[in-house]
C-alpha cells in the first residue's frame, strides 16, 4: 500500500512539472507582452518594467528562476494588477469558485446517481428512455451553450432567476445548473450501465433465494456495488466543475478565479496565469490521487493486486 501511493504521488510530481513547463513555455511563445497597450509604452519605462520583472533574462534563466520561486512557494506578482501578489487574488477569488463548483459537484452527485438508479431499475422501460435521452442531450450540449440558453429563457424572459451574479440564493440557481447539466449526464449513464451489472449477478439472485427484503438487498448490495465507477468519476469530477467554471463565470458575471484567469490571459499577465495554472493543475492532480487511494481503500479487489505488487 506504501509502495502504491508513493508511486502515485512521484507521478502527481512528475505531472505537475511537466505542465509548469510546458505552459511556461507556451505562454512565451505567444506574440506580444504583458507591457502593450493602446498607448505605445516609452523605451526606458518599457526596460525598467521588463528588468524589475526579469523580463530582460534569457528564457531559460527566467524559467530557472520560476522553479526556484515556486519551490519556495512564491507565485510572484500580477504584471498588471499594481504590487498584487498573485497567492494573494488566487485567495481572494477562489472562494466564489469553490463554493459554486462545490454546490454543483453535490447536486451533480445526486441527482446523477438517483436517474441513474431509475434507469437501471426501470430497464427498457419509459423512464429509461427518458434519463438515456437526457443524458444524451446533457453531453451533446457545451455548457456554455446551455448557459446562454438558459439565461435568456429563465432569466431575461422569465424573470424568474438573476441573470448575473451571485448576490442570494437564487442567484446560484442558473450557473449551478449550467455547470451541474454534463456531470449529471455521465453519472447518469455510469450509474446505470453499473447498476445493471450488479442487478444480474449471481449473489443478488442468492440473496433473493435467501429471502432478503429488496430494500436491504438495494442498499446493502446493489447500490454498494453499483457505486464504485461514479466514486472514481466524482474525484476528478469535482476538480473538473471547479476549475472548469472559467466559461460559466464570464457568461453569469461572477467575481471567481475563473474571471480573473481570463483576464490575465487577454491582458498577457505571465505572472498570474502562471499561478493560477499551477493551483488549477495541483487541484486537478490532488483529486486524481485522493480518488485513486479512496478507490483502493473501496474496492478490496484492488487492494489485493497493489498487495501482490508490493
Amino acid at each position: 500500500m506504501a509502495r502504491y501511493i508513493t508511486t502515485k504521488f512521484l507521478y502527481t510530481l512528475l505531472s505537475l512539472f511537466i505542465l509548469i513547463t510546458a505552459t511556461f513555455f507556451l505562454m512565451k511563445a505567444i506574440p506580444g507582452d504583458p507591457f502593450m497597450s493602446e498607448k505605445e509604452v516609452p523605451a526606458p519605462i518599457r526596460a525598467r518594467l521588463e528588468a524589475q520583472y526579469g523580463l530582460d533574462k534569457p528564457e531559460i534563466v527566467q524559467y530557472v528562476n520560476y522553479l526556484g520561486n515556486i519551490l519556495q512557494g512564491d507565485l510572484g506578482i500580477s504584471m498588471k494588477k499594481l504590487n498584487q501578489e498573485v497567492s494573494h487574488i488566487i485567495g481572494q477569488t477562489f472562494g466564489v469558485s469553490l463554493r459554486l463548483g462545490l454546490i454543483a459537484v453535490v447536486v451533480s452527485t445526486i441527482i446523477g446517481v438517483a436517474l441513474g438508479l431509475l434507469a437501471a431499475l426501470y430497464h427498457r422501460k419509459m423512464i429509461d428512455s427518458v434519463v438515456m435521452v437526457l443524458a444524451v442531450l446533457g453531453i451533446a450540449v457545451p455548457s456554455f451553450v446551455l448557459a446562454s440558453l438558459i439565461q435568456y429563457l429563465f432569466g431575461l424572459k422569465l424573470h424568474w432567476f438573476p441573470i448575473t451574479g451571485l448576490k442570494d440564493v437564487l442567484g446560484y440557481v442558473l450557473p449551478v445548473a449550467a455547470l451541474s447539466a454534463q456531470p449529471i449526464a455521465f453519472i447518469a449513464r455510469l450509474t446505470r450501465s453499473s447498476m445493471l451489472e450488479v442487478l444480474h449477478a449471481d449473489y443478488i439472485k442468492t440473496a433473493k433465494a435467501k429471502g432478503l427484503k429488496w430494500p436491504a438487498i438495494l442498499w446493502k448490495h446493489v447500490i454498494r456495488n453499483g457505486i464504485l465507477p461514479v466514486v472514481t468519476y466524482v474525484g476528478p469530477m469535482t476538480a473538473n466543475v471547479i476549475t472548469g467554471s472559467v466559461v460559466i463565470e464570464r457568461i453569469f458575471g461572477i467575481g471567481g478565479i475563473g474571471k480573473v484567469y481570463v483576464d490575465s490571459i487577454t491582458n498577457r499577465d505571465y505572472t498570474m496565469i502562471m499561478g493560477i495554472t499551477l493551483f488549477y493543475g495541483i487541484i486537478l492532480m490532488f483529486a486524481r490521487f485522493v480518488t485513486d487511494i479512496v478507490y483502493v481503500l473501496v474496492d478490496p479487489r484492488i487492494k489485493l493486486t497493489s498487495s501482490k505488487e508490493g
